[in-house]
This record gives C-alpha cells, structure tokens and sequence, in this order.
C-alpha cells in the first residue's frame, strides 16, 4: 500500500508518537462499553489502541482515499466508518440512548467551527478528548482577565468543564506542524447560570468582542440604543475581557428584557 501523502486542504498532520498516543489513551480512559467516536482517524494511530479497548467504534473520516485504507486495514472489525464531514454530521444518531464519547485529532483550520457544531449535541454527549492546536486549547481553557479570554472560551465554559491535560511537540506528528498542539477534555454540564435565550446569550458575547480593544459601551451600541444602556446594571467602561461567564449570562438575559 503506498503512502497516504498529508493534504494541506483537509489540515493533515498525522499524530505517530507512541508515547503521545499511549498518553492520550491513558487519558482517554476507554472501556468496553462506551459509545465511541473518533473525528478524523486519519491513518488510524488513535483508532488501534481505541479498538482494543471498546466493544466497537464509530469513526467519521472526510478524505476518501483515507477511508478506503481505513476500510482495508480494519476490515471485519468493530470499526463503523463513516465517509463525511464533521461540520455537518448528526452526532445524534449515533447516540441511540447511549451517551458518546467524542475523540480527535483536529484539523486546526475547521477546529473552532467544529467545536461550536459539537456544542449543539452536548445533550448527547459524555465528554470529548482533542488535539489541538495549542492556542486554541489556551483559548478554551482561559479565565477572565486573560489575554486569551474571549468568545470561544466564555462558549466552551458556558457549556462544558474544561481541562487542559498535556501539550505536544510538533514532532510527535508527520509532517510536523509550525506550531505547539495539546490535548483538551470538554464535559459537558448544567452552566452556573442559566441564559434565557443560548443564541442570544451567543449573538451578545459576539457582539461585545467585535472590538476588544473598546469597552463594553461601545461594542454593545450595535444591540442597544445608548439611552438604554445605563439600564444595563453593568460597569460599561470594562473591556470584553473582564467579565466573566456568568456575567455575559445576566448581561444577556438583561438585555433581552430591555429590548422586549
């Protein structure tokens, strides 16, 4: 079988350090019984290991010639591969009452898209283990404050715990990356307070980082004439990065009561 060359497009960059995947596993923690499903197995380094814990494996792979070698290598086995896009698969089918495990080595350039596709399923899901590009596990893992804090971050926390485990070399991939990857555990749960309207609770983070480098007055006039805001109950002259969680939720929810 000649050599699957990595595909600049689809973001490749094969993982092949066995003591990287033996953490990761070691992390990941598999038994027999879980509902398993890999995101991009690629050559399959995470997806062996995996199959030798779980009773069987979902996995969902883009790349069609990887799909193929996929299908070859783990012929007649507990593998259930699926030719699609991530971005766009129903992750609930594969639930059938059982709650999923969700495992990846991301491609970085669809990885936050993917990650907010991920958070429409979370009812269905137990916890998710991705590499990543390091910045983006800084992102999600980040407190207020943080040079890191924003969108993505205030998101990911409002509804998973979120724990970075370890960083990786670009070594430990082929063809190495330019940049540092490591390993985040997403567990979905109830947030701290609850948003009355989630996509609106979402358009209002969006909204206040649209500038960072503004206070919250003025990215927030795209959602409030200015005679309102003083109603907010809100120190307006903060910068986006200074409020917590919890605080973007009570902002929403007021703002969603001024404007009716």
């Amino acid at each position: 079988m000649t050599e699957h060359k990595a595909r600049k497009r689809f973001g490749q960059n094969f993982l092949h350090d066995r003591q990287v995947i033996d953490r990761l596993v070691a992390a990941i923690a598999p038994k027999a019984g879980d509902n398993m499903v890999e995101i991009g197995p690629g050559q399959g380094a995470l997806t062996a290991p995996l199959l030798e814990a779980v009773a069987s494996l979902h996995a969902i792979e883009l790349d069609r010639d990887l799909f193929a070698m996929l299908q070859t290598r783990f012929a007649g086995g507990k593998l259930d591969l699926y030719s699609a896009d991530a971005l766009h698969f129903d992750f609930a089918a594969l639930a059938e009452g059982r709650p999923l495990r969700v495992v990846g080595n991301l491609p970085y350039n669809i990885s936050t898209p993917l990650l907010f596709h991920l958070f429409g399923f979370r009812q269905h899901i137990a916890d998710m283990h991705f590499m990543l590009q390091q910045e983006v596990v800084d992102r999600l893992a980040a407190e207020p404050g943080n040079k890191s804090w924003g969108r993505l971050g205030i998101m990911a926390q409002y509804y998973c715990r979120v724990e970075k485990l370890f960083t990786v070399p670009p070594g430990a991939f082929k063809p190495p990356p330019k940049v540092m990857s490591a390993i985040v555990r997403l567990t979905p749960e109830p947030p701290e307070v609850n948003a009355d309207n989630p996509a609106f609770f979402a358009d209002v983070v969006r909204a206040s980082f649209a500038q960072r480098r503004k206070t919250l007055r003025n990215n927030l006039k795209a959602l409030l004439p200015t005679e309102q805001l003083d109603k907010l109950q809100q120190d307006l002259t903060l910068r986006p990065e200074q409020l917590s969680v919890a605080d973007y939720v009570r902002l929403s929810n007021r703002i969603g009561e001024l404007q009716g």
